[in-house]
């Protein structure tokens, strides 16, 4: 069938992911490729000290999205989406969402980037003997606990952004594994929650006689493939505000961007992983076996599929960039210059590969909220330099591209070298590596491995939850996820790969060390408020 008869027959499959600045929507045919698209974009705000969107946005976003989505198939297809053959949602991992009895939200939605939680995190870390990090579900209960937050007595469901908007669509309270293991950590052999852990918790808060207990509102833990419930008529006025789109339509597990990011570079299968580069990043290494000792900047989660995989989560990635590539924007219309932003972020990145290895003594500093990876409660971008370094434009895009990823690479050289975790791939996707070649090739002497890019690596993680989406529906031999993967999406093809030179590792390792060295004048600007 070609795409207009896979959309009338119902056979499209829908994946839609919630990011930090953007919700995208990706519809895919049978062969599990794009057909369209539709998006919007959003920003969190700052209420009361805290990142949140509120529920109000996340509906009108998801809506306008969708609405983005049927407008691309009527002006590509000349037709309309009735039905579908499979959904899913995905969405920015961890965070908070408490909720009453009646289902009405107790406090507004504490994202990932909030980094209030840093006693209970560290109490939580040292009770499992397990590295809990400041943005999980558990920490923001547990510091809502210790801060006696009234609203506590009253939850009765706890759950993540994808987790909320998968319960509101079909009734269902369920997560997938992969999200569920960053709310409370996951027992990889029964793919649920850790039962030891929750009998720790649950005994910890016991004096406070709340009348629940921690499984009674965490949702339900469900693997990729699982029936995670059907589409219904209220969720599909929801969903669809117009009206088209029928009830009844098979919903994948809800996961989290993490998981849709593994699936989406196909990097599910141990010794395999993927870095996820965009407004924030991540690394994900699936491993062969459990790391020697808890570390506070690994975060241990698991793919959709409950194997354990060792994460390390920034949370400042191209933001700062982004910035600066404006302010040349800026010069180009003083100049009265057309400018396209494509052509624009394209010559600058490029403009780097000719810096020198170590950006000429240059350094940045990235952080706009803060870092817990580095210790940084609060984030002050910053660009540093001496008199005497090389200062000239090459230098300057090189050393944002470097300090965007400086962090990942502080995390991953534990596993690398401290741990000796052995990787076959790494694979990258989102907006670091939108620019053929550049990203890459910084990933590259960062990690000091090869490192591929695939052409679908644009789709992301809407493409990921799609795929997954396709897994639960469209899998008559039964395949494990990662075969699956391996046989049916991506037919062995594993992208361009681009492998690190000698002298730009020895670079990227200089770099690192004045990188690290210069913290302490990212403490002091956090700590003199400026």
């Amino acid at each position: 069938m070609n795409a207009k008869q896979t959309i009338e027959a119902g056979k499209a499959i829908l994946g839609i992911e919630f990011g930090s600045t953007r919700i995208k929507a990706v519809l895919i045919d049978e062969d599990n490729k794009p057909i369209a698209q539709g998006s919007h974009e959003w920003e969190n705000q700052l209420v009361d000290g805290l990142w949140t969107y509120s529920t109000e946005a996340i509906w009108y976003g998801l809506q306008d999205c969708y609405a983005e989505l049927r407008k691309d198939v009527q002006k590509q297809y000349d037709c309309e989406i009735e039905t579908l053959a499979a959904i899913g949602f995905s969405a920015m991992m961890h965070g908070y969402m408490a909720f009453n009895e009646k289902q009405e939200i107790l406090v507004p939605f504490r994202t990932w980037r909030n980094t209030n939680t840093g006693k209970a995190a560290a109490e939580l870390s040292k009770l499992f003997n397990y590295n809990i990090p400041l943005r999980w579900s558990i920490s923001h209960l547990y510091e809502a606990i210790l801060d006696n937050e009234e609203h506590v007595s009253d939850i009765k469901y706890l759950t993540t952004l994808a987790g909320y908007v998968h319960w509101q669509v079909t009734g269902q309270f369920v997560l997938g594994v992969g999200d569920a293991s960053g709310m409370i950590p996951v027992d990889p052999n029964t793919k649920t929650y850790d039962a030891t852990m929750v009998k720790k918790f649950d005994e910890l808060i016991a004096p406070k006689g709340f009348s629940w207990k921690l499984l009674d509102i965490l949702p339900k833990s469900l693997n990729a493939g699982e029936n995670a419930g059907f589409l219904t008529p209220e969720g599909a006025k929801k969903l669809d505000v117009s009206g088209h789109l029928k009830a009844g339509i098979p919903v994948c597990p809800p996961e989290g961007d993490a998981g849709t990011g593994m699936v989406a570079t196909n990097a599910v299968k141990q010794r395999t992983g993927n870095v996820s580069a965009g407004t924030s990043s991540f690394s994900m290494i699936v491993l062969e076996k459990e790391l020697s000792k808890p570390y506070e900047p690994i975060d241990l989660v698991t793919t959709p599929d409950g194997s354990l995989v060792a994460m390390v989560h920034c949370n400042n990635c191209t933001s700062d960039i982004n910035a600066w590539v404006g302010l040349f924007k800026e010069y180009q219309q003083l100049l009265g210059v057309p400018v396209d932003m494509n052509e624009l972020y394209g010559k600058l990145f490029n403009k780097a590969l000719e810096g020198d290895a170590d950006c000429g003594g240059l350094m940045a500093y990235n952080y706009v909220s803060g870092e817990p990876v580095t210790g940084l409660q609060e984030g002050r971008p910053m660009f540093v330099r001496s008199a005497n370094d090389k200062f000239n434009l090459a230098n300057f895009m090189r050393a944002h591209l470097y300090g965007a990823i400086g962090v990942l690479k502080i995390g991953n050289d534990i596993l690398l070298k401290e741990e000796n975790v052995k990787v076959d791939r790494i694979t990258g996707h989102g907006g670091y590596f939108k620019t053929a070649g550049v990203g890459q090739r910084m990933l590259a002497a960062a990690l000091n491995s090869p490192i591929s890019v695939m052409e679908t690596a644009g789709e992301g993680g809407a493409w990921g939850i799609a795929l997954l989406a396709g897994y639960a529906v469209n899998n008559p031999n039964k395949l494990s996820l990662a075969d699956y993967l391996e046989e049916v999406v991506f037919a062995g093809n594993t992208g361009v790969s681009i492998a690190p030179t000698a002298e730009d590792v020895a670079g990227f390792n200089k770099y690192i060390e004045n990188y690290k060295a210069g913290l302490a004048i990212e403490q002091a600007a956090v700590e003199n408020k400026k």
